[in-house]
């Protein structure tokens, strides 16, 4: 028996990029569009409806961007991960994006094969963030947070072990990838993933891989 397919709501502004999407992202290979939105404004009532796995998020639309969209989405306890799709002209959004509790990005114009890689791995609970930006964006990311000396004395705080894990996480792998990586089972892998996310207080991965660049656990070089 197939398992189910991962539900996905399309929130853009441009109809050529949904229908692209939704050629992309087919049943056949583990995904259902089960809504679509036009607008930032229209993302609440349509989740609340449709029940999606996976929200796949516009930044840049007329009424309401996806960076509020995707805050008044996550202040909801129970919200399904926010993926988003941008440019290379969005940094400043990016940023804010993060902040706003994103599970990640990719851009518009990456291959289909990276694209349907990333909705199955934020599906998962893990994180995205296209290495082609996440330089520059972390940088924006970094300017516009105030500096807390909190998160240097939490970095402390982490085994050594845990301390390969969050490397190796900033590094985009996947848990699956983290246990081969280090000869460990996943169920190790995401003990140890949790134990970081308490420990540094970050909510998802995304901010998780935001800390290990900011504290030089990991860099967009490596």
């Amino acid at each position: 028996m197939s398992a189910d397919p991962i539900r996905l709501l399309l929130v853009d502004d441009q109809d050529l990029v949904r229908v692209g999407l939704r050629r992309i992202l087919r049943r056949r290979d583990g995904f259902e569009v089960v809504g679509e939105c036009t607008d930032g404004d229209e993302v609440l009532a349509a989740v609340a409806e449709a029940r999606p796995d996976v929200v796949l998020m516009d930044l840049r639309m007329k009424r309401m961007s996806g960076m509020d969209a995707t805050r008044l989405l996550t202040e909801n306890g129970d919200a399904p991960p926010v993926l988003v799709l941008t440019t290379f002209r969005d940094d400043d959004l990016l940023s804010a994006a993060l902040r706003a509790g994103t599970s990640g990005f990719v851009l518009k114009d990456s291959p289909a094969e990276e694209l349907i890689r990333a909705v199955r791995l934020v599906a998962g609970g893990e994180a995205v963030l296209d290495p082609a930006v996440t330089g520059r964006v972390l940088q924006t990311y970094r300017d516009a947070s105030a500096p807390s000396a909190g998160p240097a004395r939490d970095a402390e705080r982490l085994t050594s072990r845990e301390v390969d894990v969050l490397a190796l996480v900033g590094r985009g792998m996947s848990n699956d990838d983290i246990a081969a990586e280090l000869v460990i089972s996943i169920v190790t892998v995401k003990s140890h993933i949790g134990s970081i996310f308490t420990k540094l207080g970050v909510r998802n991965r995304a901010e998780a891989i935001v800390f290990a660049f900011d504290h030089g656990i990991v860099s967009p070089r490596t």
